[in-house]
C-alpha cells in the first residue's frame, strides 16, 4: 500500500515522450465506488507551493493511463494533456482544452 503523502512525492513521466509532468498534487476519487478516478499535477507554469499559493492549470490523468507505479515515479502514458480550470473543479466537469 501507498500513503497519500508518499504518493504525491513521486514524480509523473510520460512514456511517449519523456517528459517530467511533476509531482501529484491532487487525486480525484469516485467515493460511491471507491476507487482513484485520476491523478492531477501541475501545469506548465503552475508555482504552487504544497498545492496553495498557485494559479494557472492543472492536467488531470486517468488512472488508466498509468503504466507502472514505481519507488520514485509515476509512468504514465499520455498522448495529450487535460488541463483543467479552476470554475470547473468547482462545479465537479473536468473537460478538455484545445
Amino acid at each position: 500500500m501507498v500513503k497519500i503523502s508518499e504518493f504525491q512525492m513521486k514524480d509523473v513521466v510520460n512514456v511517449l515522450d519523456g517528459k517530467n509532468l511533476g509531482q501529484v498534487s491532487d487525486l480525484e476519487i469516485n467515493t460511491q465506488l471507491g476507487r482513484i478516478e485520476s491523478i492531477v499535477v501541475p501545469g506548465k507554469g503552475n508555482g504552487k507551493f504544497f498545492g496553495f499559493f498557485g494559479g494557472g492549470e492543472e492536467i488531470m490523468i486517468p488512472w488508466r493511463n498509468i503504466v507502472k507505479i514505481g519507488k520514485d515515479v509515476i509512468l504514465v502514458r499520455l498522448d495529450e494533456a487535460f488541463p483543467l480550470t479552476d470554475p470547473e473543479k468547482a462545479q465537479g466537469v473536468y473537460r478538455p482544452h484545445a
